[in-house]
């Protein structure tokens, strides 16, 4: 019997210390032998976000139980492992540095290949764990970092077709919870709240909205809670109505642009019928913008793939898998790869980051 290729991965990007143990099955999809997170949100709240010097304090303290337990759940050893794959990268530089070398050391140790994986790759495959989908497909990332409209082309090969041109959605809704005092994580808050307020209250802008392209912009839309939010005196029904009127703008952007998006994969693709749509990153989570996007789909002839809820945040499963899927195309990395704070997906796309950009 063919042996399946097993992977353990490893992920320390941010705030949630992660490892999991992964195997192909023979119709493509993933096994999830474990995947064990153990998150920090508690000792973040306080700061209403993350601390990297305390996150990266937390990986070294954690990161040996987490894989052992990994391995644990998994029953099987180091040995059986046919590579070892660790985020390298985006993410904070002090907590990126635990997993990946921890991750050479042991790769090192037991004479394995080793694969320093994009985490933003590891989001854009992860639907695949558990869906057998086909390239090229239509991306949505949507994280606490990240927001980009991407064709997947295969593994490794990316084209980013539009980005946020200043904060991130997970970055925007995080700020507006912490804005309305709604605690922390803000994304989760502010979906929950949403429900207890009227979304048509406020009327919030939507940044280049009309500008050609699929780029986006939230600083814009931050800027009008805030000013919104210095009103409220405490009103806690106001509070709700805002991060309501919040969460309904962005799905309005979010469904404006999305459309622009895929058409511009159907020009670039030329695909008939049937076109798949992932949207991946912890702000997929959402169950407004889940609903909404679908809605897109069903109207632009597109058929959504989300990750499980448990797969949308930062996990290790994801990183394994996109382990597997370097590994079957041969792309090892030596062991001195460095960690990198900033590594797109496309590496021709332009950086719009910043003011006076010109869109």
């Amino acid at each position: 019997m063919k042996k399946k290729i097993t992977f353990l991965g490893i992920e320390t990007s941010c705030d949630e210390t992660a490892a999991a143990v992964i195997q192909e099955n023979d119709d493509g999809t993933a096994k999830i032998l474990s995947n064990i997170v153990s998150s920090q949100i508690k000792e973040h709240e306080k700061f209403g976000g993350v601390v990297p010097e305390l996150a990266a304090r937390s990986h070294v303290e954690n990161i040996d139980f987490i894989i052992n337990r990994a391995l644990i759940e998994s029953k099987l050893e180091i040995d059986d492992m046919d590579g070892l794959a660790a985020t390298a990268g985006p993410g904070l530089i002090v907590c990126l540095t635990v997993g990946l070398n921890i991750g050479k050391s042991i790769a090192a140790f037991a004479s394995k290949p080793f694969i320093a994986v994009n985490h933003l790759e590891g989001h854009a495959l992860s639907p695949g764990l558990e869906n057998k989908i086909e390239f090229p497909y239509l991306l949505l990332l949507i994280s606490g970092g990240h927001t980009q409209y991407l064709i997947v082309k295969d593994i490794g090969e990316y084209e980013q077709l539009g980005t946020t041109i200043d904060d991130a959605l997970g970055e925007a809704f995080d700020k507006t919870a912490k804005m309305l005092d709604l605690g922390y994580p803000g994304g989760p808050n502010i979906e929950k709240f949403s429900k207890l307020g009227d979304k048509t209250f406020y009327k919030l802008p939507e940044p280049i909205i009309n500008r050609a392209g699929c780029n986006l912009s939230f600083a814009g839309l931050k800027t009008a809670v805030l000013r919104e939010s210095k009103n409220i005196n405490g009103d806690q029904q106001l509070k709700y109505n805002l991060a309501a009127s919040f969460q309904h703008t962005v799905n309005n952007i979010l469904v404006k642009k999305t459309k622009v998006a895929m058409k511009q994969f159907e020009v670039k693709t030329s695909l008939i019928g049937k076109k798949s749509f992932i949207i991946a990153g912890g702000v997929a989570a959402n169950q407004s913008i889940r609903e909404n996007l679908t809605k897109v789909c069903t109207e632009m002839n597109f058929v959504p793939f989300f990750p499980n809820l448990k797969f949308c945040g930062d996990n290790a499963a994801m990183i394994a898998w996109a382990g597997i899927k370097r590994y079957k195309k041969k792309l090892f990395n030596n062991l001195d790869f460095i960690a990198k704070s900033r590594w797109p997906l496309d590496p021709d796309a332009k950086y719009l980051k910043g003011p006076g950009l010109k869109l």
